[in-house]
């Protein structure tokens, strides 16, 4: 069975070089709110975690879109299209992220752990 391709979608895949800015924008937008104190938070960096590593860090429950305004969401999505676009595995910090990243894994996995 071969799923329909999204409208839209095979142009964005083949333009992704052009696409680029508005994934980072994103991306800062997501990182800024995970290391944030708001009740979004924790959603979002779940997201930008299992990203990084959900072996270790955890998946990505996608009910959690529910509960993130859709700004929010749609940051997500394109974040999220941008890599199923993207030849081959890429990472937070390939993309200049790695100082975010390893933070949002000390706020909330190792703050996690030293609590229980």
């Amino acid at each position: 069975i071969v799923a329909p391709t999204p409208v839209g979608a095979t142009s964005f895949f083949a333009e992704s070089h052009m696409t680029q800015q508005p994934v980072f924008e994103a991306l800062d937008r997501l990182f800024d709110l995970a290391a944030s104190d708001t009740g979004q938070a924790k959603r979002v960096a779940n997201f930008l975690l299992a990203w990084w590593n959900a072996g270790d860090n955890g998946g990505f429950d996608l009910a959690d879109l529910f509960g993130v305004d859709h700004a929010v969401a749609a940051d997500m999505g394109l974040v999220f299209l941008y890599l199923g676009g993207h030849h081959g595995a890429i990472y937070p910090d390939q993309m200049g992220y790695k100082d975010q990243i390893v933070a949002l894994v000390e706020r909330w996995r190792l703050a996690a752990l030293a609590e229980d």
